[in-house]
């Protein structure tokens, strides 16, 4: 068995082409001897492709589209001008970085100005953007700045709260130590005392 890695097909300058599912494979398969043991030892022999079945789920955010998501939108508000919160998004998250995971909770709200979306389709947005390689900024960034793009709220806040396994389970070693991102836009970034609401609901 080969073990020499396959360069990928670019197709252009910045991104490659999608290799095929067995040269996934022989890549677990090449990581795993790299590791030090046998990939054709009985216990290995169907870690390869239960490996790409979890990138396949763990790194779905790629196949999807946010702007589908935010497409459908309600434009009767019957004067609903107040902040829609939703608290406790679970964050499921693969650092660039290590491709270690991240995992937390999102808060995210915003302020409708002539239409809402359902409040499914936020988190199925933080669902999205997580399921991609990046980091916790790039990830709080993303959202906010779907959200602002699709909507044009009055403004958008994004608060996210996690563990980093990166940290947690090799180099520093240090657990228990979660990190916080956020990013305010429109009246939340120019009103303090509407951020400061924000974060005191959030975090209950």
């Amino acid at each position: 068995m080969s073990l020499t890695p396959v360069k990928p097909v670019l197709v252009s300058d910045e991104t490659p082409a999608r290799p095929s599912r067995e040269t996934a494979l022989e890549a677990v398969r090449t990581l795993i001897a790299w590791a030090g043991d046998n990939p054709d030892r009985e216990g290995l022999i169907d870690t390869p492709r239960r490996v790409v079945d979890a990138y396949g789920d763990w790194f779905q955010g790629y196949d999807a589209d946010v702007a589908r998501e935010l497409s459908r939108t309600f434009e009767d508000v019957q004067g609903y001008d107040d902040m829609v919160l939703l608290r406790d998004i679970e964050v499921e998250s693969h650092c660039e970085h290590h491709m270690a995971p991240f995992l937390g909770k999102a808060y995210v709200a915003y302020i409708p100005t002539e239409k809402v979306v359902g409040i499914s389709k936020i988190a199925r947005v933080v669902e999205i953007f997580s399921k991609r390689l990046q980091t916790q900024e790039t990830l709080t960034q993303e959202i906010a700045a779907a959200l602002d793009s699709h909507l044009a709220p009055a403004g958008v806040a994004v608060l996210i709260d996690a563990e980093h396994q990166c940290m947690t389970t090799r180099g520093v070693h240090h657990r228990h130590v979660s990190t916080l991102t956020t990013r305010f836009t429109g009246v939340f970034k120019t009103d303090p005392a509407l951020m400061d609401r924000f974060l005191k609901l959030a975090k209950g």
